[in-house]
């Protein structure tokens, strides 16, 4: 019974096996960029986030990895809460990044239509 259930876990954990690679590489760059964000003086208050990204990334290539050698059903389920966390992340970051586009964009608009109204006195 074990052995069948070491086989479906390994069978399950396949496809994110096979892209450990790429989530170990997008998690050394996720934290190399947040690095070099770290060395702008604004950076240093977003820098933490990326990096972050990139560790729990990693974390989880290495939980699958895990998973795939020892068929170990509790490091699936870690990479995939991992893999989870990194998504919320990423959703949350998108969020909070596209109010802050549409705000700018609108005051933006406010001061140029206010610039435009202000010059009409010249």
């Amino acid at each position: 019974m074990a052995e069948e259930q070491d086989k479906l876990i390994k069978e399950i954990s396949l496809p994110l096996f096979q892209s450990k690679g790429w989530m170990r590489f997008l998690g050394v760059i996720m934290v190399v960029y947040g690095v070099l964000i770290a060395l702008t003086i604004v950076g240093i208050l977003f820098a933490w986030l990326p990096i972050w990204m990139g560790v729990v990334l990693y974390q989880s290539a290495n939980a699958i990895e895990k998973a795939e050698m020892t068929g170990q059903k509790e490091a699936v389920i870690q990479s995939l809460e991992k893999l989870k966390l990194y998504f919320i992340i990423m959703g949350v970051t998108m969020v909070v990044a596209l109010v802050l586009t549409v705000l700018s964009l609108f005051l933006g608009m406010f001061g140029a239509m206010t610039g435009i109204e202000g010059m009409e006195n010249f």
